[in-house]
């Protein structure tokens, strides 16, 4: 595709490039896929869904087929997950947009079965969104009982089916999401506030990853309808069992309602909060308090700071630069408001790759200015 010129490989192993448009001049994303199926992405290129990046163009070129979609900047959900970087809520929330997701592709006709979810396959925004990507596995649900025999997916979140042992179905995207589940938890350090709604949603979770399709959630609807519920507590009385169906049937409005709520506000929350320094935005008392120690003492370090023969406001000048350089330091490792987009190798899955692309857009903006603060220099106070 001549109209699309790369800028990046985000990942040259599974051929991911970061391309801009000739035309446009906006960035996309431009994958080159071996194994596909093409009839998903005419589908999704018809009828786009909420929560998956959008497809800009696709074509098939031999024995491959090359994607162009919508770029989403955020974090994977796998990078949270080792970071240890979940709340409970976070987890609720995360999973009732995925389930969403799900519903629309699985509404389809045919439904469409992801195949392959797992955490570095789940994009969370800036504005605390998930967005599920990578439809290469994917494929249209016949109905038809008919065994894969070729495993498509990943080893450790693939449905037992996925390996010979039955079909492919809405079910086996349940089982890979269940996996997720009960890895975002696992992050999570148990304490007694949160302990019974953590193991309602390990239920949830032993639920989902049943060998036995028919064990399972028989719908994301059903999954998302107990996710939502998970902060009720169960009901153990022989009258509650008795009125179980009445209690749920009558709730379930109530639950998601709730549950969109909450999303919506976390959502004003996140959007307020991005704007916040590192070390604030998540709000969390101990590590404002550092943030506010650490901060202090920048501050304290370059507006003390004693050049030789340089006095008055040409001293207070280099203060600020040099007070500059050190937030937009910290900004910039901690990737404030996406700073670190600005270089396409700071978001290499290489972590030696990403550090690199950190020290040079450090490096690249100190210089720039250092240049800044001469030609101010230059100008304010000329030599005699």
């Amino acid at each position: 595709m001549s109209d699309y010129k790369i800028i990046s490989a985000l990942n040259e192993e599974h051929k991911v490039y970061l391309v801009q448009s000739a035309l446009s001049g906006n960035i996309y994303v431009q994958k080159i896929l071996d194994v596909y199926n093409i009839r998903v992405y005419e589908y999704l290129y018809r009828n786009p869904v909420a929560g998956i990046p959008r497809l800009i163009n696709y074509y098939e070129d031999g024995n491959q087929l090359i994607v162009i979609e919508e770029y989403i900047s955020g974090t994977s959900l796998q990078e949270k997950i080792d970071n240890s970087d979940l709340s409970v809520s976070d987890i609720r929330s995360y999973m009732i947009m995925l389930c969403n997701i799900l519903e629309a592709l699985h509404s389809m006709t045919p439904p469409i079965i992801h195949r392959d979810i797992k955490p570095s396959n789940i994009i969370i925004t800036s504005y605390n969104y998930a967005m599920l990507l990578d439809f290469n596995a994917a494929k249209q649900f016949s109905g038809q009982n008919e065994s894969d025999t070729v495993l498509i997916g990943t080893p450790g979140y693939a449905a037992p089916e996925q390996y010979g042992f039955g079909s492919s179905s809405p079910k086996t995207d349940i089982y890979s999401l269940g996996i997720v589940l009960r890895e975002m938890l696992g992050s999570i350090t148990p304490v007694p506030d949160i302990a019974p709604i953590l193991h309602r949603l390990n239920l949830i979770a032993e639920k989902c990853t049943q060998m036995t399709p028919a064990a399972r959630y028989q719908s994301v609807a059903e999954l998302k309808n107990a996710v939502s519920q998970s902060y009720y507590p169960a009901q153990h009385s022989t009258s509650a069992a008795g009125n179980s169906s009445q209690y749920a049937h009558q709730n379930h409005d109530n639950a998601n309602n709730a549950a969109n709520a909450d999303t919506a506000k976390r959502a004003i929350h996140d959007s307020s909060s991005r704007f916040l320094p590192p070390g604030f935005r998540t709000r969390t008392p101990w590590k404002m308090l550092l943030s506010s120690v650490a901060y202090l003492f920048i501050i304290w370090l370059c507006l003390s700071l004693e050049l030789e023969n340089t006095y008055g406001a040409k001293l207070w000048l280099e203060r600020i630069f040099c007070l500059g350089m050190f937030i937009f330091a910290i900004f910039c490792g901690f990737n404030y408001l996406n700073v670190q987009n600005i270089l396409p190798l700071c978001k290499s899955k290489n972590r030696f790759l990403h550090y690199v692309g950190i020290i040079l857009l450090d490096v690249a903006v100190i210089f720039a200015l250092f240049v800044i603060m001469f030609i101010i220099e230059s100008v304010a106070f000329p030599i005699n």
